[in-house]
């Protein structure tokens, strides 16, 4: 292992332009360019995503060089998202970490997206102890995860159908609050009463989850209810809306922490800056009597410095890839 590494890490596996140089297991920067021209189709556009992409992948990668006082010449290996993602946005990234290592004549590193979103829960104080468990909510996945070193990891527990992040954007669709549906859910649960309407909590064997049944309930109570209702009671329908979802993710975590014999429990992915997801896992582990680690707000939704502390990892293993390397959309972690 080299006294000194300084690496540079890419991320563009869907919206979100993301790069940040990490220097000797420390994130230096966290650079991210959102992008907003999806929030005028209700949902994310892969051709317009990656053009997105190609306008803004210099101008981050620079900004993240800069920023940190690190020169292109003192990078060890460049890191970038192979997947899961969008194929578009993905190409992005590994095209323009592949041209560049092949410049500069270092190594490349490729992460897997999900575990690089279990891995941010080693970019601060205080982190977890292996093995822990992980719940990974984002739009794309919803998982149990084991994770028994950062480079080993078993999905113990996953969705049938849609994805929780999924759930709660259509939701938002529905309701005609727009995208990204989540945080503006989660708003207005915080200014309703979780108890107002009841919604099915899906049941499914052993540690898989089902997202389906909820939506479609949805539907048919905006459908049934009309249009004058769903306003007046907007806020009381996000909030029960929300406390289920947010029940059916807690029931299968602590059915997989007791089958699974581990205290020590974390939240990763874009849902896990829930805000009421985070409050019902407090107050779940204080019952429990389990050490929760839950991530940063930025280090939440994607970017690059988790892609970062996994890349570190992936360095100090000596786990690189040649230049024949491509695109994973469906990459399995």
């Amino acid at each position: 292992m080299r006294d000194d590494i300084t690496l540079l890490a890419i991320e563009s596996s869907c919206d979100e332009t993301s790069a940040a140089i990490i220097k000797n297991g420390k994130i230096l920067n966290n650079i991210v360019a959102s992008q907003l021209i999806h929030e005028n189709y209700g949902g994310v556009v892969p051709e317009l995503a990656s053009r997105a992409h190609q306008q803004d992948i210099v101008r981050v990668v620079n900004e993240a060089l800069t920023e940190a006082g690190v020169s292109a010449t003192d990078l060890q290996a460049i890191a970038f998202t192979r997947g899961p993602g969008l194929l578009g946005s993905l190409l992005v990234g590994t095209s323009f970490a592949k041209a560049m290592a092949l410049g500069l004549n270092i190594p490349l590193i490729e992460v897997n997206h999900m575990q690089a979103h279990v891995l941010a829960h080693f970019i601060d104080d205080p982190k977890p102890s292996f093995p822990f468990l992980c719940l990974t909510v984002s739009g794309g996945h919803t998982q149990l995860v084991i994770v028994k070193s950062p480079l080993e990891m078993e999905v113990v527990g996953e969705t049938a159908d849609d994805a929780v992040g999924e759930a709660f954007d259509k939701a938002a669709k529905m309701l005609g609050l727009g995208y990204p549906g989540g945080p503006k859910i989660d708003k207005l649960a915080a200014q309703g009463n979780p108890d107002a309407f009841p919604f099915p909590l899906s049941e499914m064997p052993e540690l898989k989850f089902s997202f389906s049944g909820i939506k479609t309930s949805l539907l048919y109570f905006i459908r049934d209810k009309g249009e004058d209702f769903v306003k007046e009671n907007m806020a009381d329908i996000c909030a029960s809306y929300q406390s289920t979802l947010i029940k059916m993710l807690i029931n299968k975590l602590k059915k997989a922490a007791k089958i699974h014999k581990i205290k020590e429990i974390a939240i990763a992915g874009g849902v896990s800056a829930n805000k009421g997801l985070r409050k019902a896992l407090e107050a779940e582990a204080e019952k429990q009597r389990w050490k929760i680690f839950i991530p940063d707000f930025q280090y939440c939704t994607d970017n690059a410095g988790m892609i970062a502390m996994a890349a570190h990892f992936q360095f100090t293993a000596g786990n690189f890839v040649d230049q024949s390397v491509s695109p994973m959309p469906r990459m399995r972690m």
